[in-house]
This record gives C-alpha cells, sequence and structure tokens, in this order.
C-alpha cells in the first residue's frame, strides 16, 4: 500500500461517518437536508484550511509555535478522548452537540472538535511528513471530501426512514454510541501510548 492511500485511510478512518452521525445526531435531526449539507460544507472547509496548515508546518508547528512537544499533545489529546469514551460507557449517553450549539451557526461546532481533533489533526502531520506537500493536502481533502458525502448520504436515509421505522432508528443510535465509546478509549489508549513511546525516545530509552 503505498503512502497516499495509507495517508487518506487513516484520516478516513479518524473521520468514521458512522461514529461522526452519533456525535452531530441533533443536527441530522433538526436540519434539513440542504441546511445539514452546508453546515457540513462549512466545516469542512474549516477543518481542510486547519489540517493544511498543520500539513505544511509539521510537529514543529507546536515546538516553536505553541511551545509544546508534540507528543504532550498526544498524551493529553488521549486522555480527553479515554474521559469522554468511558463517560459514554458507564453513563449509557447519547454524544452530540452541545445544548445551544446546533442550527445555522453549527458549522464552527462541527469542526471542532468532532473533525479537528487531536487525532486527525496528527493524521495531518503524519501525511505532510510522509508525501510531498500538494499529495498530503490531496489526501486529507480525498478523506474530508469521502467522510462528509458518506454524512449526507446517512442524514437522507435517516430522513426517510424516521417516522416509519423510528424504532430502527433508536437502536442504530444506542448501537452507534456503544461502538464509538469503543473506539473512542481504544483510539484514545494509543494515542497515549504513542505519545509516550515519543517522550520515551527524547529521554533516549528508545532504543533500550
Amino acid at each position: 500500500m503505498d503512502l497516499f492511500t495509507r495517508s487518506f485511510l487513516l484520516l478516513l478512518v479518524l473521520l468514521n461517518p458512522f461514529v461522526l452521525s452519533v456525535y452531530l445526531l441533533e443536527l441530522v435531526r433538526s436540519l434539513d437536508l440542504r441546511s445539514f449539507s452546508r453546515q457540513l460544507a462549512r466545516a469542512g472547509a474549516i477543518s481542510l484550511a486547519v489540517f493544511t496548515a498543520f500539513a505544511w508546518a509539521g510537529d514543529g508547528l507546536f515546538e516553536n509555535v505553541f511551545q509544546v512537544r508534540f507528543f504532550a499533545f498526544l498524551i493529553f489529546g488521549g486522555i480527553v478522548f479515554l474521559i469522554i469514551g468511558v463517560r459514554l460507557i458507564i453513563r449509557n449517553e447519547e454524544p452530540s452537540l452541545p445544548a445551544g450549539q446546533g442550527g445555522e451557526g453549527a458549522a464552527v461546532a462541527i469542526a471542532t472538535p468532532f473533525i479537528i481533533g487531536p487525532g486527525t489533526i496528527s493524521a495531518s502531520v503524519l501525511a505532510g511528513a510522509r508525501l510531498p506537500f500538494p499529495l498530503a493536502v490531496a489526501a486529507i481533502g480525498l478523506a474530508l471530501f469521502a467522510a462528509l458525502a458518506a454524512m449526507v448520504l446517512i442524514k437522507r436515509l435517516h430522513d426517510r426512514v424516521r417516522r416509519s421505522h423510528e424504532r430502527l432508528v433508536r437502536r442504530y443510535v444506542q448501537i452507534a454510541g456503544r461502538a464509538t465509546a469503543l473506539f473512542t478509549g481504544s483510539f484514545a489508549i494509543d494515542m497515549i501510548l504513542r505519545g509516550l513511546e515519543g517522550w520515551l525516545a527524547f529521554m533516549g530509552f528508545g532504543n533500550s
């Protein structure tokens, strides 16, 4: 598998549209298809700009601008994701946009933190390190487009079956919510481990 495909698939997995559909369930329910698609497009444009910046600057952006090491960002992001995953499992919460962030002003709320997060930022940095900059942007843009297009299809399917199969929709939300919690927790542990590996290598323990 070439580096372009690997970078594209990594970001697409992190932008899993089935997981996003659970997080954005409030918007899926409340907005019509045209408004929902418009908000997704705006969120996608914001996200692409941010991912492009990180792909171009690389992990040097963290150390030179933010004054933090990249592996510290991975560890903290992993801890945040782990807390979210544990809360979803223990409390059986339905993940969604916070109250008051739906509606026509939802693009920024969709972009952060549901699209732009520690995992997708680190994947963008990795794409920029693996590929020439134009190819890195192409891989990131293609993954974003595929994920958001799938979200629009999920929205259309939801609108068609919601009234006649309300029970089926609720069951999907319950199952997808639990799967989201498992995925979030597992990915959180992986981020923490990768951050610890970077820290150990920085301290000189990488070859021991």
